[in-house]
């Protein structure tokens, strides 16, 4: 089962993993492979990945430097290319993953809207590290001990993507998670 510790950068409760499970629309079948364990980690980065992609095509254009221009457009590219392969792998599994944020990630958003200059680098870097470190876990933890062969595959391949953002945006600016 999926620590709840990973969620703790942004609040989560048991209570709110459960709920991001309930919201996905994920479905069982009877002779489902899936785990709910499998299930609750593609709700919670099918959602981490849809607020990074969101995010990221902010910092492209919202963002005071060059740097955090491009972070993001990396942030969007990758993640959209992410978000696709988790997609191809919750319709194979009969999984629904949102199109759109929860409300939490929504509100983030807007936080990030209503930013500009160094404010908004600073809060995106701010959530990216915060967001890429919760992610990092959950896709390392599935990577070794998912039950569906695929999103295990799909965790260790996209785990080696978080960390090479990570650095990215350790080297873009200083922030804490």
């Amino acid at each position: 089962m999926l620590s709840t510790n990973a969620f703790r950068p942004f609040g989560f409760s048991a209570l709110a993993v459960a709920c991001a499970v309930a919201l996905s629309g994920a479905r069982a079948t009877a002779a489902d492979p899936t785990s709910t364990a499998d299930k609750t980690f593609v709700a919670m980065v099918s959602q981490g990945g849809l607020f990074e992609t969101l995010a990221g095509q902010l910092a492209s254009t919202q963002g005071s430097t060059q740097d955090v221009r491009d972070q993001g457009t990396t942030e969007a590219h990758d993640h959209g290319l992410v978000n696709a392969k988790l997609q191809e792998i919750a319709d194979a599994d009969d999984l629904t993953i949102s199109a759109t944020p929860n409300p939490m990630f929504q509100k983030l958003l807007d936080a990030l809207k209503a930013r500009s200059g160094r404010a908004f680098d600073d809060l995106y870097l701010t959530d990216m590290a915060k967001i890429h470190a919760a992610d990092g876990a959950a896709f390392a933890k599935e990577a070794a001990s998912g039950s569906d062969p695929k999103l295990a595959a799909f965790a260790a391949e996209t785990h080696a993507i978080v960390l090479r953002h990570i650095g990215e945006i350790n080297a873009v600016g200083p922030t804490s998670p």
